[in-house]
Protein backbone atom coordinates (compact mmCIF):
# COMPACT_ATOMS: atom_id res chain seq x y z
CA UNK A 1 0.00 0.00 0.00
CA UNK A 2 1.72 3.32 -0.82
CA UNK A 3 1.78 5.74 1.59
CA UNK A 4 0.20 9.12 1.69
CA UNK A 5 1.96 12.03 3.00
CA UNK A 6 -1.43 13.69 4.48
CA UNK A 7 -1.62 10.56 6.55
CA UNK A 8 0.01 8.64 9.64
CA UNK A 9 0.45 5.04 8.50
CA UNK A 10 -0.54 2.92 11.55
CA UNK A 11 -0.57 -0.61 9.63
CA UNK A 12 -2.41 -1.96 6.39
CA UNK A 13 -5.87 -1.16 7.82
CA UNK A 14 -5.25 2.06 9.58
CA UNK A 15 -4.39 5.48 8.76
CA UNK A 16 -5.07 8.56 10.49
CA UNK A 17 -5.35 11.77 8.28
CA UNK A 18 -2.88 14.49 9.32
CA UNK A 19 -6.02 16.93 9.64
CA UNK A 20 -7.04 14.85 12.89
CA UNK A 21 -3.87 15.88 14.70
CA UNK A 22 -3.35 18.90 16.28
CA UNK A 23 -0.12 20.26 17.83
CA UNK A 24 0.19 22.82 20.26
CA UNK A 25 4.13 23.89 21.20
CA UNK A 26 5.54 25.51 24.29
CA UNK A 27 8.84 26.31 25.36
CA UNK A 28 10.83 23.10 26.65
CA UNK A 29 11.92 23.22 30.33
CA UNK A 30 15.40 22.12 31.91
CA UNK A 31 19.11 23.22 30.65
CA UNK A 32 19.72 24.72 27.60
CA UNK A 33 20.85 28.51 28.35
CA UNK A 34 18.91 30.94 25.87
CA UNK A 35 17.83 29.20 22.95
CA UNK A 36 15.43 27.23 25.37
CA UNK A 37 14.00 30.60 26.86
CA UNK A 38 13.47 31.83 23.28
CA UNK A 39 11.87 28.83 20.79
CA UNK A 40 8.73 26.26 21.59
CA UNK A 41 10.23 23.41 20.74
CA UNK A 42 8.34 21.05 23.04
CA UNK A 43 5.58 19.60 21.27
CA UNK A 44 2.52 18.31 22.35
CA UNK A 45 0.44 15.98 20.03
CA UNK A 46 -3.97 15.92 20.29
CA UNK A 47 -6.07 13.35 18.75
CA UNK A 48 -9.79 12.90 19.38
CA UNK A 49 -10.28 8.89 20.24
CA UNK A 50 -13.70 9.02 20.64
CA UNK A 51 -14.51 11.12 17.79
CA UNK A 52 -12.66 9.88 14.89
CA UNK A 53 -13.70 8.76 11.72
CA UNK A 54 -10.97 6.72 10.89
CA UNK A 55 -11.59 4.25 13.29
CA UNK A 56 -13.94 1.06 13.38
CA UNK A 57 -15.69 0.40 16.84
CA UNK A 58 -13.37 -2.74 17.52
CA UNK A 59 -10.51 -0.05 16.94
CA UNK A 60 -11.86 2.65 19.21
CA UNK A 61 -11.92 0.17 21.90
CA UNK A 62 -8.68 -1.45 21.91
CA UNK A 63 -7.27 2.00 21.76
CA UNK A 64 -9.18 3.27 24.75
CA UNK A 65 -8.28 0.26 27.10
CA UNK A 66 -4.34 -0.35 25.41
CA UNK A 67 -3.88 4.28 26.05
CA UNK A 68 -6.40 4.40 28.98
CA UNK A 69 -3.37 6.32 30.92
CA UNK A 70 -2.86 8.84 27.95
CA UNK A 71 -6.65 9.36 26.88
CA UNK A 72 -8.84 12.50 29.15
CA UNK A 73 -12.14 12.16 29.90
CA UNK A 74 -13.15 14.12 27.01
CA UNK A 75 -11.12 11.22 24.94
CA UNK A 76 -8.30 12.74 23.49
CA UNK A 77 -4.76 11.57 23.19
CA UNK A 78 -1.81 13.39 24.70
CA UNK A 79 1.66 12.89 23.65
CA UNK A 80 4.56 14.91 23.77
CA UNK A 81 7.78 15.14 22.89
CA UNK A 82 10.99 17.69 23.99
CA UNK A 83 14.09 15.88 23.38
CA UNK A 84 15.14 17.82 20.33
CA UNK A 85 15.81 21.28 19.99
CA UNK A 86 14.18 21.79 17.24
CA UNK A 87 10.31 22.31 16.53
CA UNK A 88 10.31 19.98 13.57
CA UNK A 89 12.32 17.05 15.35
CA UNK A 90 10.00 17.16 18.07
CA UNK A 91 7.05 16.82 16.10
CA UNK A 92 8.24 13.91 13.62
CA UNK A 93 9.23 12.23 16.97
CA UNK A 94 5.62 12.59 18.63
CA UNK A 95 4.14 11.11 15.61
CA UNK A 96 6.62 8.11 15.54
CA UNK A 97 5.67 7.41 18.98
CA UNK A 98 1.55 8.38 18.06
CA UNK A 99 2.22 5.86 14.75
CA UNK A 100 4.44 2.88 17.24
CA UNK A 101 1.44 3.16 20.31
CA UNK A 102 -1.16 3.00 17.81
CA UNK A 103 0.10 -0.21 16.20
CA UNK A 104 0.69 -1.99 19.41
CA UNK A 105 -3.01 -0.70 20.37
CA UNK A 106 -4.68 -1.99 17.93
CA UNK A 107 -2.85 -5.09 17.85
CA UNK A 108 -5.51 -8.35 18.81
CA UNK A 109 -4.55 -9.56 21.84
CA UNK A 110 -4.31 -13.31 21.93
CA UNK A 111 -6.52 -15.74 23.11
CA UNK A 112 -5.59 -17.21 26.28
CA UNK A 113 -5.58 -21.01 26.31
CA UNK A 114 -6.26 -22.23 30.20
CA UNK A 115 -3.76 -24.43 30.69
CA UNK A 116 -3.22 -27.10 33.80
CA UNK A 117 -0.51 -27.46 36.30
CA UNK A 118 1.65 -30.55 35.68
CA UNK A 119 1.70 -33.45 38.51
CA UNK A 120 5.17 -32.12 39.38
CA UNK A 121 4.10 -28.51 40.19
CA UNK A 122 0.95 -29.76 42.47
CA UNK A 123 3.32 -32.09 44.03
CA UNK A 124 5.95 -29.19 44.73
CA UNK A 125 3.24 -27.42 46.32
CA UNK A 126 1.48 -29.39 48.07
CA UNK A 127 5.19 -29.99 49.88
CA UNK A 128 5.44 -26.08 49.90
CA UNK A 129 2.11 -26.02 52.07
CA UNK A 130 3.14 -28.90 54.27
CA UNK A 131 6.52 -27.62 54.95
CA UNK A 132 4.63 -24.16 56.25
CA UNK A 133 3.04 -25.83 58.22
CA UNK A 134 5.05 -27.79 59.94
CA UNK A 135 6.97 -24.57 60.33
CA UNK A 136 3.85 -22.62 61.98
CA UNK A 137 2.95 -26.00 64.26
CA UNK A 138 6.63 -25.34 65.28
CA UNK A 139 5.92 -21.37 66.90
CA UNK A 140 2.36 -22.17 68.96
CA UNK A 141 2.95 -22.27 72.92
CA UNK A 142 3.54 -25.90 74.00
CA UNK A 143 0.19 -27.82 75.41
CA UNK A 144 0.19 -28.56 78.88
CA UNK A 145 -0.42 -32.33 79.89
Amino acid sequence: MPTDPEKVRINNNLQIPLHELRYRTSRSGGPGGQHVNRTESHVELLWDVRHSPSLSKTQRHRIQQALAGRIDKEGILHLTASERRSQLQNRQAVTRRFAALLREAVKPRPKRVPTRPSAAAKRRRLLQKRLRAEKKQLRRKPEDE
